[in-house]
């Protein structure tokens, strides 16, 4: 989607890119429905997301070919200091889900709230040089700008953020230094309670080009489910 930005005297056309967060064949029909050409399949939302089974990542790619996928590592609720164990089943699952990816989504963090820069290399050279996001552990960092640097040389594509605070709309300070700090070497893909409402002023106030939602719905049983008329507002919003 593209929209007219204005900077003082001059302005420039942007082109938004929307990526929608889904943990269901359901969730994954309406963001397709609702528009959406790019999303991040993960499972159990609840606990912020969990690597997807390989039946659901093979029928979301048999379904929908021409979809971008950006496919959810994380083996577990919980914190990401990861054992030697379970940076293993990363790696097989990583290595699983790439004939159906088109981006990976992980990351690992130290106990002292630094990025992992050892155990997310596995993960990259895992990766095969397919695009690797490094997923909202960033937001644990304890100083966000230097972790950004070591992600950045680690060659990740993008960075899922909040600005390190509870919503994208909170961390948009942070996320707007973020983004002025990278000088467009890496992306960073604002997250977390993003809305209709919001997501302009998102996208506006830090100058990302990339954002990312779950535009969904919690039902009556307590699932959440992606709605496609709100990943419709969504794109309306940002045209």
């Amino acid at each position: 989607m593209t929209q007219e930005v204005t900077f003082g005297e001059r302005s420039e056309v942007r082109d938004y890119t929307l990526e929608v967060c889904t943990a269901s064949m359901r969730s994954v029909q309406a963001a397709v429905a609702g528009g959406a050409k790019r999303i991040e399949l993960c499972s159990a939302l609840s606990v912020g997301g969990l690597t997807p089974s390989l039946g659901l990542l093979r029928e979301v790619r048999t379904l929908y070919p021409e979809l971008r996928i950006h496919v959810l590592i994380r083996p577990r609720e919980g914190d990401f200091v990861y054992s030697e164990e379970e940076l293993r089943v990363m790696e097989r699952d990583i290595e699983a889900a790439l004939p159906y990816a088109d981006a990976i989504v992980s990351g690992a963090m130290t106990p002292a709230g630094t990025v992992d820069v050892v155990a997310t290399r596995r993960l990259l050279e895992r990766s095969q040089g397919v695009s690797f996001t490094f997923h909202r552990a960033f937001d644990e960092s304890q100083s966000p700008l230097e972790d950004m640097e070591r992600i950045c040389a680690l060659g990740c594509t993008r960075i899922l953020t909040s600005g390190t605070r509870e919503t994208a709309e909170l961390g948009i300070p942070i996320i707007r230094q973020l983004i002025e700090r990278a000088t467009g070497a890496i992306t960073i893909l604002p997250g977390g309670g993003v809305t209709a409402s919001n997501i302009k002023r998102i996208l506006t106030e830090t100058g990302a080009q990339e954002i990312h939602g779950s535009a969904s719905l919690r039902l009556p049983d307590g699932r959440q489910e992606t709605d496609a008329d709100i990943v419709r507002d969504f794109l309306k919003a940002i045209h």
